[in-house]
């Protein structure tokens, strides 16, 4: 081995080395740590900050971020649009720059979707206690405030001498790479160290390449899984994201069309199939389409393939109703294949189905069984229809919003949304017709997610048109990106969407006996609740102030014209509606539980919590 060094500090060092590391699946090659994100302060500055300067742009590309929180979001686009292939870095200053990364990486662990986050930290010398924003912990003097990220970190180590750099380095690449095992990474970097030298061994920043490996399904999990199978009558298949990561929606597309097997998909996997295939029944659970949710309650069998099963996907364990309903569970991760009591199918999701075609080779669903679920698409198909249908004078609900942007976007469009009423209408009614289109952050589904991680997609695919649609109450969250978007010159279009409050939230509020209370954006009434009339607030010219072309449309005509000259513009473009209210999106098909207040003066909770327990009384456990 050589025993030639390099003398640089401890951030040069990194940089240098997250410039030489590569992913690798299929024999395909990405930079695995494609670029930083930074916000600059005196805990990093002069660390990774000088050592990011010193590097240049050709060895790791510099993006410069206005919240740190939504800098960790637009690493997370990036690296969903890049299929968990290539992610991108996050520095931070110690102090609030570092705790601000916290419910981004939440967002990006519960997605399993890889960040590396760099937050700077204390003294490790002391020589400096207790410095600028340091906490100090009366009775645990090494906690410090980056100590909130262990728990939604898949991992975490800080920095306290040079040398604990390189295993900690290493060991933050083999985590990103794995597909059953990524999630934020967190490295925390005292501020002494990060500018203190050390003689690195030049293999160090020798190039590594970490295959992203496919691992195939055990033959005793795939036979009694293929004997499950072809023993169900009414097999249904529950396409989570996991199929987007692995790439295998090809693989699901050949077990479809030889087997007959409905799909039906969660938040992350929709457009796993397009929407016109015939076994595409739309989205499932809560949030679900009518031909989904009725397959679903009668199912024999449920295939799960890389989902989480989250409240949303089961209706809060009350969907799957058959008496003897069973599940096989397809995922990379043991944790998820066990879920739901299933025959478990650990396995990457290509590799997984693809196996499943050959096991299943010669067997197909009773024609019947074929014949229900199709008629049941071509039935909501018709709902579909009658939410988007507008005059072109009137003034469009959000349904109808949807619909204008349905006749607009293209195939490789892709479409962005977290929070608010917006998953649930797009679940159930928007018409996937590619693998990456539907970009729905529901996991955390976090508000103020949905602007920065159009930015992350546009860096991952330019020239791809990208859409982050939003509401007012998620816009006021997070709107500091725009300002990146214009100084990149990222042609990001953002829908803006007014309907003068929290719309989800107050229509949830109503259902569980809260009376809307504390959801409207309105001035306080004499009563002193915040029922008097809508707040004179202009989120369009606030959009325009950041820099961004803002397009206003009042009638469902001008929305259509606006999103075709949004789509056809070359800049970051804003498209605001202020929507009818009337609801027009068919109602939930399937429950979701939020506890009601068992005992209550007012009527509207009372009654509330008469239906839940009606609802309560269907929750299963699948033993």
């Amino acid at each position: 081995m050589s025993t030639t060094t390099r003398r640089l500090t401890t951030a040069q060092a990194l940089v240098r080395f997250l410039s030489a590391q590569y992913s690798e699946r299929d024999g395909v090659r990405h930079r695995l740590i494609a670029g930083t994100w930074g916000i600059f302060g005196h805990g990093n500055v002069a660390g990774i900050g000088q050592a990011l300067l010193e590097a240049g742009e050709d060895t790791m590309p510099f993006h410069q971020g206005r919240n740190e929180q939504s800098m960790v979001h637009a690493a997370v686009g990036y690296a969903r649009q890049l299929n968990r292939l290539s992610a991108q870095a996050v520095t931070t200053s110690i102090g609030p720059g570092a705790t601000n990364l916290v419910t981004g990486a939440a967002l990006a662990t519960i997605n399993r979707l890889p960040v590396l986050l760099l937050p700077g930290d204390y003294f490790a010398t002391r020589s400096a206690d207790p410095l600028l924003q340091q906490l100090e912990h009366p009775v645990e003097a090494d906690v410090s405030v980056n100590d909130t990220l262990r728990p939604v970190s898949r991992y975490f180590d800080r920095i306290t001498r040079p040398e604990m750099l390189i295993p900690a380095a290493l060991n933050a690449m083999r985590v990103l790479a794995d597909p059953a095992d990524t999630g934020a990474v967190t490295l925390a970097l005292p501020q002494d160290v990060q500018a203190e030298a050390y003689d690195w061994p030049e293999e160090f920043f020798a190039e590594r390449v970490w295959h992203v490996r496919r691992p195939v399904a055990d033959p005793c999990e795939l036979a009694e899984a293929v004997r499950a199978i072809r023993a169900a009558g009414r097999p249904l298949i529950v396409a989570g994201g996991g199929v987007h990561h692995s790439e295998a929606e090809a693989a699901l597309k050949a077990l479809v069309d030889a087997t007959g097997i409905p799909v039906a998909s969660t938040q992350a996997g929709k457009g796993s199939l397009r929407h016109d295939h015939p076994a595409d029944l739309g989205g499932i659970g809560h949030t679900g389409t009518a031909v989904s949710d009725d397959i679903a309650r009668t199912a024999d069998l449920i295939i799960g393939v890389g989902t989480r099963y989250t409240d949303f996907t089961t209706a809060s364990n009350t969907l799957f109703q058959q008496p003897g309903v069973r599940f096989v569970n397809l995922n990379i991760t043991a944790f998820d294949a066990h879920k739901l009591a299933a025959r478990p199918l650990v396995a990457d999701a290509r590799t997984g189905l693809e196996a499943l075609t050959e096991g299943l080779s010669g067997h197909r669903v009773d024609a019947a069984y074929e014949a229900e679920y199709r008629a049941g698409k071509a039935r909501w198909e018709e709902v579909v229809h009658a939410a988007y249908r507008a005059e072109d004078s009137a003034v469009p609900t959000q349904t109808q919003v949807l619909g204008a942007l349905d006749a607009v976007v293209g195939d490789d469009d892709v479409v962005i949304n977290a929070a608010g009423s917006l998953p649930g209408d797009l679940h159930k009614l928007w018409r996937a017709r590619g693998p990456r289109q539907y970009h729905l952050e529901y996991g955390y589904s976090c508000m103020g997610y949905e602007i920065p991680a159009g930015i992350g997609v546009q860096q991952a695919a330019p020239g791809t048109p990208v859409w982050s649609l939003v509401g007012d109450g998620t816009y006021l969250m997070m709107p500091t990106e725009i300002v990146t978007a214009v100084q990149e010159g990222l042609p990001v279009n953002l829908v803006l969407i007014q309907n003068h409050g929290y719309a989800s939230i107050g229509g949830l509020s109503e259902e569980v006996g809260g009376e809307r209370f504390g959801t409207a954006y309105r001035y306080r009434a004499a009563d002193g609740t915040f029922s008097g009339a809508p707040l004179p607030v202009d989120l369009a010219a606030n959009a325009a102030s950041l820099g961004m072309d803002v397009i206003r449309a009042k009638t469902v005509r001008e929305l259509r014209d606006a999103l075709a000259a949004a789509r056809a513009s070359d800049r970051p473009t804003c498209v605001y509606v202020e929507t009818d209210p009337t609801p027009t999106a068919p109602p939930a098909e399937a429950w979701w539980d939020v506890p009601v207040a068992e005992v209550a003066s007012r009527d509207a909770a009372s009654s509330a919590r008469e239906r839940y327990d009606g609802h309560v009384a269907d929750r299963r456990r699948h033993l």
